[in-house]
């Protein structure tokens, strides 16, 4: 008994681990509630739940905070381009559904917009755990994101199935997700750091590459 209730024991430190996520969650929605700093908010998300699956994080609130600061400015920038992309994409799907082009052009134009759609999709996936782990201009984060969303394609379903399977859940079978309270507490947290064990491993090998190429 005392050894299952010990520091290191694995209930122990599972319990631990619920209670970060918990806390991480809780600043994510405290943070995300004015819209404009929800790409702040993104990049402190995946950047702490990273930490948290490789087992780095020593504090939730101390990381967060670190993250969301320093990346601040060129997040909401990055945040900012990405809605007016879904802009777009959105005003092409309403024009392309509305007007009559034909039933051929009509399925070509759909064809396209949904293979950008999921190409826009599995980058913009990649977009905050990117810059949470890397500096960068802007322009080169965007365009790293896409190269790795091409290049780790298995990476990035995995996660946009779990992001889209906990969407329908929460969509069709709400009592599940306690009406909203899963989100609220844990969900987007919860996600985030099972994807980030992801996006950890597809990142730890260029960062093992590029600390080796500066020495």
């Amino acid at each position: 008994m005392a050894t299952l209730f010990s520091q290191d024991s694995a209930l122990m430190r599972g319990l631990s681990l619920v209670a970060d996520v918990i806390v991480l969650n809780l600043l994510f929605v405290a943070t995300s509630i004015p819209l404009f700093t929800l790409g702040a908010s993104l990049t402190a998300l995946n950047f702490t739940a990273m930490r948290l699956a490789t087992g780095e994080c020593n504090s939730v609130s101390a990381d967060y905070f670190r993250s969301f600061q320093r990346n601040f400015r060129q997040a909401t920038v990055i945040w900012l381009l990405l809605l007016a992309l879904v802009g777009v994409l959105a005003a092409w799907y309403v024009v392309v559904t509305n007007l009559t082009f034909g039933p051929l052009a009509e399925l070509l134009l759909l064809a396209v917009w949904y293979v950008l759609a999921f190409n826009f999709a599995a980058a913009a996936l990649f977009v905050f755990p990117y810059l949470a782990s890397f500096d960068g201009r802007t322009r080169d984060v965007l365009r790293n994101a896409r190269l790795l969303s091409w290049k780790h394609p298995f990476t990035g379903l995995a996660a946009l199935g779990l992001i889209a399977l906990s969407v329908i859940i929460t969509i069709f079978y709400p009592q599940f997700t306690g009406y909203g309270l899963f989100w609220f507490f844990v969900g987007f947290a919860g996600i985030a750091t099972i994807n980030g064990r992801l996006f950890a491993g597809v990142f730890s090998k260029y960062i093992a590459a590029a600390a080796s190429a500066s020495t």
